[in-house]
């Protein structure tokens, strides 16, 4: 008789062996207190503070993100009702996508379940529409846009990370048929940012159609918030602007903005958005009072980046060896994925500080890391904090340190 179960055991057990067996901590965020947070052990409960939340300006427990949902939630009901297609559009995710529209400049926008379907469902849609279509993707782009080019079916070329001599190459090589170049802005492991402006110009060259995802970036760059393409000056000349609700706005969904012409026939196509049931009112409600919140402050932002740029200057004195970015993203090398996890285990345990692992396959083998993304609510004692304990735990891991620089004030 089949066993069915040795299957499924059998393959946890390779990741377990390969030491990449993926254990979530039972963690309870407390509004107004983050980063601060409650931590369900097995030993009991703890308080802890977070560093590694992709809830990167604290919105997520903003009064009026909060207020907005809640109050949505008593007037329109919890849930959207079903698709849009058999409900219709509950009346704040019209709002949220004329929102979305205005922020990036574009003539409308399309709400998703999440960022990942949003550019899974995206991609795969635009590229079977056009036919012939070469997909352009850069080589460390995220595995939701990878899957969306899959799925779309389409022929494909992978371009060296940011590498625009090889994106020339490649476009050349492709002559006159369709082509569509999908990229991000922010790169969330490695903390860099895309030529935008150059991939731009090639794709002018070449007459192909651009696709940016800002999922790392919107709420955090920008005057308004609009992502490393409103900073840049940049927004009018990509076709397609992806991004999410998740990270910097702090509720839930994602989004693409373009022509109303693209949106309205990925609306029509896409059976990641045909198919699956609308985001709540309230959810789309708190996003919206989000968004409209980060249009109008900067505040966020420059508390952001001046804690950013301290956090950065402590741990590189304190001898730490970080990856250098030019982004929000803190990334501490430890390449190997035993000792990454052990690190990541001792500062929760022994100091209640709690940063994700990140070990194969989000990163190649020999890469492993702790992804630090401090935010404007981390203030300079949980930075002393931080520094303090991931010095200790280098330490007694006998992880190699830098030799130490002088750390800014």
């Amino acid at each position: 008789m089949m066993n069915y179960q040795t299957f499924f055991t059998e393959a946890l057990e390779r990741l377990q062996t390969e030491r990449r067996y993926r254990v979530f901590a039972d963690i309870e965020r407390l509004a107004g207190r983050f980063p601060e947070a409650l931590w369900h052990s097995p030993d009991g409960t703890r308080k802890i503070t977070v560093w590694c939340s992709n809830d990167y300006l604290g919105m997520g427990q903003s009064r009026d993100v909060t207020r907005a949902m809640v109050e949505t939630a008593w007037r329109l009901g919890t849930g959207a009702g079903g698709t849009r297609n058999i409900s219709g559009n509950n009346h704040p995710i019209v709002e949220l996508e004329a929102e979305l529209a205005d922020l990036h400049g574009k003539e409308a926008a399309l709400v998703f379940t999440s960022g990942y379907v949003s550019n899974q469902t995206g991609i795969s849609t635009l590229a079977k529409l056009i036919p012939n279509c070469l997909i352009l993707s850069d080589a460390l782009n995220h595995n939701s846009m990878i899957e969306g080019v899959r799925q779309s079916g389409c022929d494909k070329q992978i371009f060296r990370h940011n590498d625009l001599a090889h994106l020339e190459e490649l476009l050349k090589a492709a002559g006159d048929r369709p082509k569509l170049i999908v990229f991000e802005s922010v790169y969330s492991m490695d903390g860099d940012i895309a030529p935008i402006h150059a991939i731009c110009d090639l794709a002018k060259r070449y007459h192909a159609m651009t696709y940016l995802d800002e999922v790392h970036a919107v709420g955090m760059y920008g005057p308004r918030g609009g992502g490393i393409a409103e900073r840049d000056g940049v927004m009018h000349r990509i076709d397609v602007i992806e991004g999410t609700l998740a990270k910097a706005f702090g509720v839930m969904g994602g989004y693409l903005t373009g022509s109303r012409a693209v949106m309205d026939a990925i609306r029509s196509f896409a059976p990641g958005f045909i198919f699956t049931t609308a985001l709540p009112p309230a959810v789309a409600a708190a996003a919206m009072a989000s968004i409209r919140h980060l249009k109008a402050s900067n505040d966020e932002r420059q508390r952001h980046q001046r804690q950013v740029a301290r956090t950065k200057a402590v741990l590189t004195g304190a001898g730490l060896p970080l990856m250098d970015t030019v982004t929000h993203i803190v990334p501490v090398m430890v390449g190997d994925a035993e000792a990454c996890k052990a690190a990541s285990d001792r500062l929760l345990e022994k100091h209640g500080i709690y940063i994700q692992p990140i070990n194969y396959p989000t990163v190649p083998r020999g890469t492993e890391r702790l992804r630090i993304t401090p935010g404007p609510l981390h203030t300079d004692a949980h930075i002393d904090a931080l520094a303090a304990a991931l010095v200790e735990v280098w330490t007694a891991l006998k992880l190699p340190l830098q030799p130490k620089a002088q750390a800014a004030e």
